[in-house]
C-alpha cells in the first residue's frame, strides 16, 4: 500500500511538471526567438567538449514521503560532472531517518544516519534530446548507522514473569547496488528538473542477535529489494 501511493505521488509530481517542460520546451524551440538553432549548436559542441560543468541537485520527493504515508523521511543532495554530454559520474549524499511503531506487535523502531552513493549515468540520447538527458544508471551505496528497538515486556513462559525488551544504539553496515532510470531536462537558465526510477537490490545488511535493522538509511526498508523513487531541483554550476 506505501509503495503503491509512493508510485501515485511519483505520477502527481510528474504530471505537474508536464506544463512546465512543455512551455519551456516551446520557449526554447521557437525558430521566432532563434534560441533553437543556439542550443543545438551548445549541444553538438557539448558533445565535443570532454568537460561540461556539473550541477548540484536536492530531492524533495524523500522530504515528503513521510507526508504521503511512508514511515521514514529523508533527504538528499547530488552533484554530477558531464563529460562529453553523455557519461555523469554521480555522487548523492544524504540522510535518512524513521521512529515509528508497529501496529501489530507495538515494537518501536528509531533510526538515524547518513548515507551514501557514488555511481554512473550515461546518457542515451545525447543528440535526439537538445534540451535534456534520458539517462541509464548504476549505484553503489552504503550507510554505517545506529538502531534502536523496544517493545511490552515479553512474558517468561517459564517463570511466569516478565523480561524487558528493549535495545539502544546497535550499530549496523549496510550496502546495495541500484539501477536507475532519470530524466534530467532544462526549464530556464541553469535551472532544471529531474525524475528517477530506482531498483535498489542489497548486498549486505549487518544483524544484531537481539534485533535486525528494520529500516537502512538510502535504501530503505530492510528487504532484499525495493523500488525507489527521486524529484530533484537542480542548478548548473557556470563554469
Amino acid at each position: 500500500m506505501i509503495m503503491r501511493k509512493k508510485i501515485i505521488v511519483f505520477i502527481i509530481l510528474l504530471a505537474n511538471s508536464l506544463p512546465v517542460l512543455i512551455h519551456a520546451q516551446n520557449s526554447v524551440a521557437s525558430p521566432a526567438s532563434g534560441k533553437q538553432e543556439t542550443e543545438e549548436r551548445q549541444t553538438d559542441e557539448n558533445a565535443e567538449t570532454i568537460y561540461n560543468g556539473l550541477s548540484v541537485g536536492i530531492d524533495i520527493f524523500g522530504i515528503g514521503n513521510k507526508l504521503f504515508g511512508g514511515d521514514y523521511i529523508s533527504s538528499e543532495i547530488c552533484l554530477d560532472a558531464n563529460f562529453k554530454n553523455r557519461y555523469f559520474p554521480v555522487i548523492e549524499i544524504g540522510y535518512g531517518h524513521m521512529n515509528t511503531t508497529d501496529d501489530t506487535y507495538n515494537i518501536h523502531y528509531k533510526s538515524a544516519a547518513p548515507f551514501a552513493r557514488i555511481g554512473l549515468d550515461y546518457n542515451t540520447m545525447p543528440k535526439k534530446m537538445k534540451f535534456g538527458y534520458l539517462t541509464a544508471g548504476l549505484r553503489y551505496g552504503f550507510s554505517t548507522f545506529k538502531y534502536d528497538v523496544s517493545s511490552p515486556d515479553l512474558k517468561d513462559p517459564v517463570w511466569n514473569g516478565t523480561i524487558p525488551f528493549s535495545h539502544e544504539g546497535i550499530r549496523s553496515t549496510a550496502h546495495w547496488l541500484e539501477i536507475v532510470a532519470a530524466i534530467h531536462v532544462k526549464i530556464a537558465g541553469n535551472f532544471h528538473m529531474g525524475w528517477s526510477v530506482r531498483y535498489k537490490a542489497r548486498l549486505k545488511a549487518k544483524e544484531d542477535r537481539y534485533a535486525t535493522p528494520e529500516y537502512i538509511p538510502g535504501f530503505g526498508k530492510n528487504n532484499s529489494s525495493n523500488f525507489g523513487f527521486t524529484y530533484n531541483l537542480i542548478y548548473k554550476l557556470p563554469f
